[in-house]
C-alpha cells in the first residue's frame, strides 16, 4: 500500500502541495480556470504550521480505519486486497461522521455541487500524487509499504 510522507525539515510552508492538489481534483485540471472560473475542490491536503516546522497532512491510510467504521452509507471502505481507504462520493451522504471519526484530522467537507466528504485518494489518474509530484523542495515523497 502506498502512503506519503512529509519531511518537516524541508518543508517551508509554501502550500503549493494544496494549489496542486485543488487543481488535480478540479474539473478543468488547469490552474487559472480552477480558481477563475469554478469553484475549486477543497484540498486534500493541508499544511500544518506550528512555528518555524511546516508539514503536509493527508489521509495517513490507517491499518485501523475508524472514519470507514464510522461510515453509515459505506462510502468509505478499507480494500481488502490493497489496504486502501477508498472513498465513493456517489455513496456519500455528507453526515461527515468520517470526518468526526479520522484521528489524524485528514477528511474535509467538499461543499461544492453536493455535501459530501473529501481525502486524499492519491491522484489514481497519475502516475504519483500532484503533491509529492509538485512539491518545490521535494518535501513529500511517496513509499510503497507492500
Amino acid at each position: 500500500m502506498k502512503r506519503i510522507y512529509a519531511i518537516e525539515e524541508v518543508c517551508i510552508g509554501c502550500r503549493l502541495c494544496e494549489i496542486y492538489c485543488q487543481v488535480e481534483h478540479s474539473r478543468s485540471k488547469n490552474t487559472i480556470k480552477a480558481f477563475k472560473e469554478e469553484v475549486p475542490p477543497p484540498s486534500r491536503i493541508i499544511v500544518e504550521e506550528e512555528g518555524p516546522v511546516s508539514f503536509a497532512l493527508q489521509c495517513r491510510y490507517c491499518t485501523e480505519p475508524y472514519c470507514g467504521y464510522a461510515c453509515i452509507s459505506g462510502a468509505i471502505y478499507q480494500d481488502e486486497q490493497t489496504g486502501e481507504i477508498i472513498h465513493d462520493p456517489d455513496k456519500c451522504i455528507g453526515c461527515w461522521t468520517c470526518i468526526l471519526a479520522c484521528t489524524k484530522g485528514a477528511i474535509w467537507p467538499d461543499l461544492r455541487e453536493r455535501r459530501v466528504a473529501a481525502k486524499c485518494d492519491m491522484c489514481p489518474e497519475r502516475e504519483n500524487p500532484a503533491c509529492v509530484e509538485m512539491c518545490p523542495n521535494e518535501a513529500l515523497y511517496i513509499v510503497d509499504e507492500d
